[in-house]
């Protein structure tokens, strides 16, 4: 087996399925209980990924000039859930993890649906009905389903019945999951590097508009819908920090297309710098307020 099928038929959908994996972990039945109680800032996370992400990301494609599969990468990240990262942001932000590892998880399970829908469509609309690279609902909705929803069950079935051993695991998980994407982000730069300052010319500014747009639309929304600030903290990231690893398997192992990754790899990337200058302005407006207090 040549290495870089062994990468992608092996390697991504374990490393995807250990990640989903990692953030079942974290989640328990009580999660599911504080968004209940608390479900206005759950439904603002969530209808704000699914619905108004690809919407932005739709609307931004029909203003841009760029490749048709490039294209369609860009709909297949905005159509992923958050990550890992996400969780993490939350956390160190001070956020509610809770709502954001809530948000990560469901969405992952909805992804199961929305996402086959979404890249069937875009695939429709940008290459047209006659390409020859034919995507199948079913055969999507099945991978997706593998290593992204059935992983994410299992934490938490691990997580329920061995809890103990499930919460020493966490912090290491976590550590791993962000090497593993760290890993498989490198390696999708490096599979594309002849072509990526191209293709990061056609996308790069288009994918960090994305980015900036739903993290400013998210913090807007979550303001006038006056949700808490923990909440909003997690909004926020859950709406900037897409699931990348997710978007670079349904390209490269479902699809079969490396130029449809990479929008989803570049995303990634602009993706932290945005995301860590919003910790830094929370952490700023908290010490400013601590400041005032005293």
């Amino acid at each position: 087996m040549e290495t870089s099928s062994l990468i992608t038929q092996i390697f991504l959908p374990l490393s995807l399925a250990f990640i989903m994996f990692s953030v079942g972990l974290e989640l328990t039945i009580e999660d599911f209980k504080k968004v209940a109680l608390m479900p206005k800032g759950f439904f603002i996370g969530a209808l704000s990924q699914i619905l108004l992400l690809p919407t932005v990301a739709f609307f931004l494609l029909s203003l841009w000039k760029i490749d048709s599969s490039l294209a369609v990468g860009v709909m297949i990240i905005s159509a992923c859930p958050g990550g890992v990262t996400s969780n993490l942001m939350t956390y160190f932000a001070r956020g509610d993890t809770a709502l954001s590892v809530s948000l990560t998880a469901i969405i992952s399970l909805l992804t199961v649906f929305s996402l086959p829908l979404i890249v069937s469509f875009s695939m429709s609309h940008f290459m047209g009905t006659n390409t020859s690279q034919e995507i199948s609902i079913s055969k999507t909705i099945y991978g997706v389903f593998a290593i992204t929803t059935l992983p994410v069950i299992m934490g938490m079935v691990v997580k329920n019945r061995l809890a103990t051993i499930a919460i020493k695991l966490e912090t290491h998980f976590r550590l791993v999951s962000s090497v593993l994407f760290i890993i498989i982000l490198i390696g999708a730069v490096t599979a594309e590097s002849d072509n990526i300052l191209t293709y990061f010319k056609q996308a790069g500014l288009l994918t960090l508009c994305l980015n900036l747009t739903m993290m400013t639309l998210a913090f807007l929304i979550a303001n006038m819908a006056k949700v808490e600030e923990k909440q909003k903290k997690a909004i926020v990231f859950e709406c900037g920090l897409q699931n990348g690893t997710l978007a670079i398997f349904v390209a490269v192992t479902i699809i079969g297309s490396n130029t449809m990754m990479i929008p989803g790899a570049i995303y990634s990337l602009l993706m932290f710098p945005t995301a860590i200058a919003y910790l830094l302005a929370v952490i700023f407006k908290k010490r400013k307020k601590s400041q005032h207090e005293y």
